[in-house]
């Protein structure tokens, strides 16, 4: 046991304390994330939208995330990564407030786009972030750090979301706003003056090739590499879209039992990305770990396909989240590698772009194909995409030489 408690505690060895209070802000930011996870069962519950006008509202979010990306990516190629950060937190405080008034598909679309495209600006500065005050040995780990921060106040804020649902539902968006205000007054105060060291984090084959510089529009592995993650996580982002809906329709779960299953998904993350991640980057290669986390994302979607209650959702939530502990952070370690200092912006915005377009058709698609088909039917395509998605992978990853 003493053994496995050092093992434990290495993985967390060289991140430094900037990376740390990035992650305890997005701990405070994610910890209310009440809204998203919701929002399809808001607006079919409470303000009586059909399936179809439920998932253009949730694909509206999709397409302000990924206008945010791009916007993201450029700004923090131009401008201090500080004052991005802080500015997209400080905004979606009034929005989050405004929300509740919109009651028509119309109203409630306008208002997610703003939304997102505000929210989604944050991420690739925060990636741009989180490279400034880390060495490049410990990318990964300040990658997984942080995502692990997201799913800790992801188990939180779906749970806290559905005890306030039971309430109200303005509950949740009042609750959000608050988050990101505390979120935004604890960036302020700890990052205003605080400097970090830039570092190179290309290795010296890449930093001195022909790809030096290089927009990122212009890079065609690397434009494949990022349709095959857009692929992943149109699959993976049925998670915040349809599978709640599923867990409702078929499964006739309450909005206290979602929250438990999906507060469930973050704690795993929490408790075991880093672990998995410190013994995958010493035992498996970039591409392995990708192609696994990726193969595992496909069986979970298939396994709701098996019959039986809560403990056939719980066990393919749980493989859900080792898909995610696995694919995801080496997702972005590639993005990072693949740029140079001048144009990191660009590469991290550009990998935040491909999940923002699958925001867009995830619960476009998803929802349609669930109305029209069934929910089995989405499973089945959803494992299909990833069988093919995967061979992808692996492909491109090794052209890149990562």
């Amino acid at each position: 046991m003493t053994r496995f408690w050092k093992f434990y505690l290495a993985s967390y060895q060289g991140l430094t304390q900037p990376v740390w209070m990035l992650s305890l802000i997005m701990l405070i930011n994610r910890s209310g994330a009440m809204v998203i996870p919701f929002l399809g069962v808001y607006m079919t519950r409470a303000l009586q939208f059909s399936l179809t006008e439920t998932g253009t509202v949730l694909s509206c979010f999709g397409i302000g995330a990924m206008c945010g990306s791009w916007v993201g990516g450029w700004l923090s190629d131009r401008f201090d990564h500080f004052y991005i950060q802080l500015l997209s937190l400080l905004l979606c405080v009034p929005i989050f407030c405004l929300l509740p008034l919109l009651k028509e598909p119309l109203l409630l679309s306008a208002g997610v786009f703003t939304l997102s495209l505000i929210s989604e600006t944050f991420r690739p500065a925060n990636s741009v972030a989180l490279a400034h005050y880390t060495k490049p040995e410990n990318i990964t780990k300040a990658f997984s750090l942080n995502r692990m921060a997201v799913n800790l106040g992801f188990s939180v804020g779906p749970a806290l979301g559905g005890f306030l649902a039971a309430f109200s539902y303005n509950l949740l968006f009042f609750g959000n706003a608050l988050s990101c205000a505390i979120a935004a007054l604890v960036f302020f105060f700890y990052f205003r003056s605080r400097k970090g060291e830039q570092h190179e984090t290309r290795n010296s084959r890449a930093a001195h090739s022909e790809l030096k510089g290089i927009s990122p529009w212009k890079d065609g592995y690397f434009l494949v590499f990022t349709l095959l993650c857009c692929f992943y996580a149109i699959c993976f982002f049925q998670l915040l879209s349809t599978l709640p809906l599923f867990y409702r329709e078929a499964h006739r779960l309450n909005e206290w039992s979602i929250g438990l299953i999906l507060g469930f998904s973050g704690l795993v993350v929490f408790l075991l990305e880093m672990l998995l991640v410190h013994i995958a980057e010493k035992r498996l290669s970039t591409t392995a770990v990708i192609v696994t986390g990726t193969v595992l994302c496909g069986l979970s979607f298939l396994m709701l396909l098996i019959p039986g209650g809560q403990i056939v959702l719980y066990a393919s939530i749980f493989v859900l989240c080792i898909s995610e502990i696995l694919a995801m952070p080496f997702m972005s370690t590639v993005a990072m590698q693949r740029s140079t200092a001048d144009t990191r912006g660009a590469y991290m915005g550009m990998n935040s772009l491909a999940f923002s377009v699958a925001y867009v058709l995830s619960p476009y698609l998803g929802t349609r194909i669930a109305h029209n088909w069934g929910f089995d039917i989405l499973w089945l395509l959803t494992g299909l995409v990833i069988c093919l998605t995967a061979p992808g992978f692996s492909w491109v990853i090794r052209r890149m030489k990562m």
